[in-house]
């Protein structure tokens, strides 16, 4: 066991270097904001809190709308029917191709 004279010694010598290390980081964190300042581009500083606004006209969010409902119903079909309604979609459209997959999908769940 060290002598109580060695270990006031070390104590210290830790202690010392943590004050060093202490006013090291100091200096260092106004550098460190200087430097985050000057890599950010003035305009991206200020985002906005939501992300950005989508500007969707009407018409754009019933297309949106319908090919959300078009792969949520798509996700529930096996391959086979999945290619039966997108033959379906070529043929008459996103709306025949979405009632198509609401009755397949609906055949799935009784299952």
């Amino acid at each position: 066991m060290p002598k109580s004279s060695s270990l006031k010694k070390h104590v210290q010598a830790v202690g010392a270097t943590l004050r060093r290390l202490e006013g090291q980081l100091r200096g260092l964190v106004p550098l460190l904001a200087l430097a985050t300042r000057a890599s950010v581009p003035p305009a991206k500083t200020k985002a906005s809190p939501l992300g950005r606004k989508l500007k969707l006209s009407p018409e754009r969010r019933r297309a949106l709308k319908l090919q959300g409902s078009y792969l949520g119903y798509m996700r529930h079909l096996k391959p086979g029917q999945k290619a039966k309604v997108r033959a379906a979609k070529a043929k008459s459209g996103m709306r025949g191709a979405i009632a198509m997959a609401r009755r397949l999908a609906k055949r799935l769940a009784k299952r």
